[in-house]
């Protein structure tokens, strides 16, 4: 084996071994990436979570207690409702008996 033969298989393999070091790397950097940076990302990530959920709880809250409210101001009105139209029924019957009766009273005249 000459010199050139040999510098070429040389470099050849150095550079096998550079690109098997690289790739390597490269692997397990990819596999083990949820540190430092990114794990403070990750917890970023879990506390705007958390507020997220308690923002959604609390709207839940509103939500239930409004929803309350408006059904009592409903039955309210309902009610409300039933007794004007029972006062207005009373006031008609009564309007109509005050007809009859001057209807009577015409009629004896």
């Amino acid at each position: 084996m000459n010199g050139t033969v040999f510098i070429i298989v040389t470099s050849i393999i150095l550079l096998a071994a550079f690109a098997l070091g690289w790739f390597s790397y490269w692997v397990l950097h990819r596999f083990t990436r949820v540190q430092g940076g990114d794990m403070a990302e990750m917890d970023r990530m879990a506390q705007s979570l958390h507020e997220a959920e308690e923002t959604r709880d609390q709207a839940l809250i509103y939500l239930e207690s409004r929803e309350g409210e408006l059904m009592s101001q409903v039955a309210q009105t309902e009610a409300e409702l039933r007794a004007a139209m029972d006062g207005l029924r009373e006031a008609r019957q009564e309007a109509e008996e005050m007809r009859s009766y001057i209807e009577r009273m015409h009629a004896q005249n």
